[in-house]
């Protein structure tokens, strides 16, 4: 099955061997259900894109962006993930860093608003 890109496993281990300083302070933040007991993975892919951390059961990506992003390079990736059924929220890198705390508990209130991805059935037969 052609999915017209290579899945980028090889470079999304690179990047977990070579986090940057913020990604490893979001992670050892948000890392071992620490959030609203969630399990997150770091540096995913996702199509033909690697992620910082994600949420696989609630669908939502979180990203920590430096000075090398581009707007339009992200906005290009934002409007992909969210074709794909993600939720996107981004940090600045010196949001992370300098007030850690705020950023992991700006993700909780994110996780509650998300609703289910596979909620319960109707039941047939009632109204």
């Amino acid at each position: 099955m052609d999915e017209g890109y290579a899945r980028p496993t090889a470079k999304a281990r690179q990047l977990r061997n070579n986090a940057t300083d913020t990604e490893c302070a979001l992670w050892r933040a948000i890392s071992a259900r620490k959030v609203a007991g969630v399990r997150f993975n770091r540096q995913a892919p996702i199509g033909p894109y690697i992620c910082d951390v994600i949420a696989r059961s609630l669908l939502l990506v979180v990203e920590a962006d430096g000075g090398q992003h581009s707007a339009g390079t992200d906005a290009a990736r934002t409007r992909y993930l969210e074709a794909e059924g993600y939720r996107v929220i981004r940090f600045w890198n010196n949001e992370v860093l300098g007030n850690l705390d705020g950023a992991a508990a700006e993700i909780e209130p994110v996780i509650a608003d998300t609703p289910s991805p596979d909620p319960s059935r109707k039941r047939e037969g009632s109204l």
